[in-house]
C-alpha cells in the first residue's frame, strides 16, 4: 500500500470502490458488459487502498486459484507477472 496517500483520500477511494462493487449488478442489468468493468474498477480501488481487502483477496485466491488468476490478469498486478515469468522459466 502506498503510505504517501493521505488517510482521508485512501478512505474516500476505498468507499468509492465499495460503491462501484455494490452498483455493478445494477449496471449489469443494462445491456452490454458494463457491470464487469464497474466491478473491476471497484475491486481495483478497494485492493489499492485497503489492507483488509488485500488479505481477503489473497484468501479467496488461495481457495479459488483459477478465479484469482483471472483477477490478477485483469488488475495487471506486478506479482502476477512475476509469478507467470517464474512459472514459464521452470517449464
Amino acid at each position: 500500500m502506498r503510505s504517501t496517500r493521505h488517510p482521508m483520500l485512501r478512505l474516500t477511494l476505498f468507499s468509492t470502490g465499495v460503491v462501484l462493487v455494490v452498483a455493478s449488478p445494477i449496471v449489469g442489468a443494462i445491456p452490454g458488459p458494463g457491470g464487469i468493468f464497474v466491478f473491476a474498477a471497484g475491486l481495483a480501488l478497494m485492493l489499492q487502498n485497503s489492507l483488509w481487502a488485500k488479505k481477503r483477496f489473497v484468501h479467496a485466491k488461495r481457495r479459488w486459484p483459477k478465479v484469482g488468476h483471472y483477477a490478477d490478469m485483469g488488475l495487471r498486478r506486478r506479482s502476477a507477472a512475476r509469478r507467470r515469468a517464474r512459472d514459464r522459466a521452470i517449464d
